[in-house]
């Protein structure tokens, strides 16, 4: 029997949102084409090779100027994603997550799911960071909180977000800015994502999550989004990747009724 994969998983969750002969979000996101590239190729025991599929995929993606939307794998998937906007301008990223995810090596290893964030640290074009939801020991040390923050990235938890509001929050991230989301399914509680390898309780409710989107929609531009760490084997009713889907129908939603407002 095949392993099942988050990318599978999510993508026949989105079928639950399109129902009907016309399908739910189909008015929606009227006038928008969504082409779906299918998946990067991996190659086992290479990670190199695996994020350098993943990369060109995403070159391709911004070459078409698409919008590139990546789930699936773990948090490394998101080093190639950041790379791959080398040749574009600059980029906040702004991350939801129960994790730092800022170790620079570990064993060995320095392109892994614990390092996304240090790696994008290190990019020219990544000129800024807000990171949402860190509440839990992780493989970030001292170390790694202490560079962060030298490096000015801006760490709110769970508790501070729900204490300052979602108006205080976003006020906090630079405005007009072209904004790369990066979300960790872990971010969420594991009441209602429990299919996740790390699960971290005190995490974010949907809509917590939502608002904070939408906010950002009209307070930059966002230009580049990827949706990690969700684990099938985890997810025994599906309820993990149906709310991945759903949040990522309702952020490309949100990305696109911004930019039309922003255009008429």
């Amino acid at each position: 029997m095949s392993v099942p994969t988050a990318r599978r998983g999510i993508r026949e969750a989105s079928t639950l949102f399109a129902f009907g002969h016309a399908g739910a979000y189909d008015t929606y996101l009227e006038g928008l084409r969504i082409v779906d590239l299918g998946d990067a190729d991996i190659v086992h025991t290479d990670t190199m090779k695996s994020h350098a599929n993943i990369e060109y995929g995403v070159r391709k993606i911004l070459a078409a100027g698409a919008l590139p939307v990546v789930f699936g794998g773990d948090h490394s998937v998101n080093i190639p994603c950041i790379n791959a906007f080398s040749e574009q301008e600059p980029i906040h990223v702004v991350q939801f997550d129960a994790h730092l995810d800022f170790v620079d090596e570990r064993h060995g290893v320095r392109f892994g799911h614990g390092s996304p964030l240090r790696r994008a640290s290190e990019k020219p074009w990544v000129t800024g960071m807000t990171q949402l939801g860190i509440r839990n020991v992780s493989s970030t040390a001292k170390e790694g909180y202490d560079y962060a923050r030298a490096q000015g990235s801006d760490i709110v938890s769970v508790r501070q977000i729900r204490k300052l509001g979602v108006d205080a929050v976003l006020e906090r991230v630079q405005a007009g800015k072209r904004y790369y989301l990066t979300i960790d399914i872990d971010g969420f509680d594991p009441s209602i994502a429990p299919g996740t390898g790390t699960p971290s309780h005190g995490g974010f409710i949907y809509y917590e999550v939502l608002e904070l989107i939408a906010g950002l929609a009209k307070r930059g531009t966002i230009i580049g989004v990827d949706l990690v760490e969700v684990a099938p084997d985890y997810d025994h009713t599906g309820s993990t990747a149906i709310l991945a889907a759903q949040l990522l129908l309702n952020t490309i939603g949100r990305i696109f009724i911004n930019a039309k407002q922003q255009s008429s």
